[in-house]
């Protein structure tokens, strides 16, 4: 609140001073005089400052590995405005200043985005864009909803889906684009995040993660990111969300996720909306943050849909866009004075942001159908009188033939005439080293998450209270045999239906997954390590109470060998369980459509499993074939009948015994052999490892980055030999 209130004090006292000849006007300074007339009348400078006319030169040193960022007298049509004049917030008393990065300028040429329809590659979202961002400052791509803003900063960022194809190129300190790991940070719109860990936690956990090195070196990493992102106040407090009431704001979120990001120092940093679903006060905090965090050398680069006045005066640069088109790039005040030449000016006391959208929004255009009767004071409904399609055309027709445009070009062909210092990997942490703290990590989360496994072992306790019960008192008689298969038939099925309760802890730790590994913070391979050696305690935790209450209530045959098997082959069937369970998740990241599958695999499983029907005597194929060999609940009953009655026999009259193969075998399928069981048992494990390699192959193939590098790389070298 502090550094807000400075640089409120800074906008005030800017603002109060524009009426002197002799002060210069900041970048936060947007009151000006308008002539008397109609609302078409362009804005006057009259009684403003006289421009000092700058521009941007940006030298690159010989052997060094940051950019200089100069000022000289050039064009007054691009740079109205020293994008240096904004003060940079004060620091607080006791506090290390940040580290200075260096930067890295980005520039984007002819980029042209289409997206696949139906046959081809048709429709252009984004179309012949030019544009840059240098280091130190803060670069916006504006515009209504469906403009390309979300497009262009991901085909920039190298991060266009596979549907997407990429026409022009982009540039990276003068080279095309190469921006290896650790050198960029890319911040998604939605956030997440990990409720039950703390800031510290969570940002120690993510240094772990991505930086190579020791431990104890990456505690200062995550506390200059904690400085950075002002979040020092609420470092120690759990992030929340997820199984908590309480939790961090939205706009401490927002500061957490772009502190992720800024453990590995990058050259460049883009954002996809910082400043969703925050409020004003939140979206001020936010961007005199990002103002910090870009004086000290990071270039920054984000997309937003809307401003306030005081949040619209920290910006540096503008690239507006309507419908894919640009209609203007360059400073924050020449896009107002671009506004104002194309018979656009914006109204006093209005944000500048609002006149913007205002201009270009088609949605505009059905209000005023709607409320076409309606009439402001002035008589009008909006200063804005033309249809949205024109003004479009006329804003980008006025843009083409600016200086401003020119000037672009002219700072475009500077940046990439020659190529600069090569951004280099600061390298990973080691596959072992990675496993080993997603696994911490993950045993931390399940401890304290009372809905991943907590909830489960309460289900199951008293689950198996009941059914023990209910079944309780069978004896050892040849009678009891129907009763005890009845029993373990009803605890193996209805355990394997009360885990689908955990299947909104797995979606929130796969959706954890998946933005770790869009950033290449993790692998599948690594994910499904950490994820099963995590599990595997808890699992045991749930076997063993579950399966002793159960089978001395069901009065099972007193025998520690045989006590040992069933809760190994309890385990083994949670273990094919949760895996089937991630398998159904990895598809459909839904509660509902993935609840509902796994209820209807599990009842379709019961029906294959041999109770109500033996294997052999189900009808067709696929019922004899594919779901009764999938259905683990078969191997697992049957290893447990074998488990109690091989071995077995019972007295029929005085004079004839029975074994309890011949007892079980008119009824029920199963197998003579004494090491039948241990079979059924490999089977349950081999399905436990099958189940997760399919999720391998799932999570690879859906998070589709390695095809979308490929297509972008592909589309720069196939521009590049239209070129030539």
């Amino acid at each position: 609140m502090e550094e807000i209130q400075s640089q409120s004090d800074n906008y005030r006292s800017s603002s109060s001073s524009a009426s002197s000849p002799a002060s210069r006007v900041p970048s936060s300074n947007f009151f000006y005089l308008r002539k008397p007339g109609s609302l078409r009348q362009p804005i006057s400078f009259e009684d403003s400052p006289e421009w000092e006319d700058t521009d941007i030169d940006v030298r690159v040193e010989e052997g060094g590995d940051s950019i200089n960022i100069a000022t000289t007298p050039v064009s007054p049509s691009l740079s109205k405005l020293n994008s240096g004049s904004l003060p940079s917030p004060p620091l607080p008393e006791g506090a290390t200043a940040v580290r200075k990065i260096a930067g890295a300028s980005v520039v984007w040429k002819d980029l042209t985005v289409t997206i696949k329809g139906k046959r081809k590659y048709s429709d252009k979202v984004v179309k012949s864009s030019n544009g840059y961002a240098l280091p130190g400052t803060i670069t916006v791509i504006m515009g209504p909803a469906k403009s390309g803003k979300s497009t262009l900063l991901r085909a920039i960022a190298g991060r266009l889906p596979h549907s997407a194809r990429m026409y022009g190129e982009v540039f990276v300190n003068g080279a095309k684009l190469h921006m290896p790991y650790g050198s960029y940070g890319f911040v998604e719109r939605e956030i997440t995040l990990i409720g039950s860990l703390t800031v510290r936690e969570f940002l120690y956990y993510s240094a772990l993660l991505q930086l190579p090195g020791f431990f104890c070196q990456k505690k200062s990493i995550v506390e200059d990111a904690i400085h950075a992102m002002s979040l020092g106040d609420c470092s120690n407090k759990l992030i929340g969300g997820y199984c908590f009431m309480k939790g961090l704001s939205n706009g401490e979120r927002r500061r957490v996720s772009i502190a992720r990001e800024l453990v590995m120092r990058p050259h460049i940093l883009f954002i996809d909306e910082p400043l969703y679903h925050l409020d004003s006060v939140s979206a001020l905090l936010m961007m005199v943050t990002l103002k910090k965090l870009a004086s000290t050398g990071c270039a920054i680069i984000f997309t937003i849909y809307q401003s306030s006045t005081e949040v619209f005066g920290l910006f540096d640069r503008i690239c507006l866009l309507s419908n894919g088109n640009t209609l203007f790039f360059g400073e924050t005040l020449a896009c107002l004075q671009h506004f104002s030449n194309a018979g656009f000016p914006c109204p006093i006391m209005q944000s500048p942001s609002d006149h913007f959208l205002r201009a270009i929004n088609t949605d505009f255009d059905k209000i005023i159908a709607m409320c076409k009767n309606w009439q402001d004071d002035n008589g009008d409904f909006s200063s804005v009188n033309m249809d949205t399609a024109v003004a479009i055309r006329t804003l980008e027709a006025t843009y083409k033939s600016s200086a401003d445009a020119a000037a672009v070009e002219t700072m475009i062909l500077r940046l990439t005439e020659k190529e600069g210092p090569v951004l280099k990997s600061k390298g990973k942490a080691g596959t072992a080293t990675r496993i080993a703290v997603l696994t911490w990590r993950s045993l931390l989360i399940m401890s304290r998450e009372w809905k991943y496994y907590w909830l489960r072992l309460i289900l199951y306790m008293i689950f198996t209270l009941s059914v023990g019960t209910v079944f309780s008192g069978s004896g050892h008689s040849l009678s009891s045999v129907v009763t005890k298969v009845a029993a373990i038939f009803v605890f193996v099925s209805f355990t394997a239906l009360l885990s689908i309760s955990g299947v909104p802890a797995v979606i929130k730790e796969v959706e954890v997954y998946t933005s770790e590994e869009s950033n290449h913070h993790l692998g599948a391979l690594i994910f499904l390590f950490g994820q099963l050696l995590s599990s595997i305690p808890f699992l045991f935790l749930i076997s063993i109470p579950s399966s002793v209450v159960f089978y001395f209530l069901l009065g099972l045959r007193d025998e520690f060998s045989l006590l040992m098997y069933f809760m190994l082959n309890f385990f083994m069937c949670l273990l094919v369980n949760d895996g089937l369970m991630l398998v159904v998740v990895s598809l459909s990241r839904d509660v509902f459509w993935s609840t509902l599958t796994l209820v209807s695999v599990q009842v379709v499983m019961m029906l294959s499993a041999g109770y109500f029907r033996i294997r052999n005597a189900l009808p067709g194929p696929v019922w004899t074939y594919p779901i009764s060999y999938i259905a683990f609940h078969t191997y697992s009953i049957q290893g447990l009948l074998e488990n109690e009655y091989i071995g077995t026999s019972f007295a029929v009259g005085q004079v004839r015994t029975i074994s309890g193969y011949q007892a079980l075998r008119s009824a029920y399928d199963i197998s003579p052999d004494k090491n039948s069981k241990w079979q059924n048992l490999l089977i349950l494990f081999l399905m436990a490892v099958g189940y997760r390699i399919l999720v391998f192959v799932v999570l690879y193939f859906r998070v589709g980055k390695k095809k979308s590098l490929h297509n972008i790389f592909k589309c720069n070298r196939d521009t590049t030999n239209n070129a030539r």
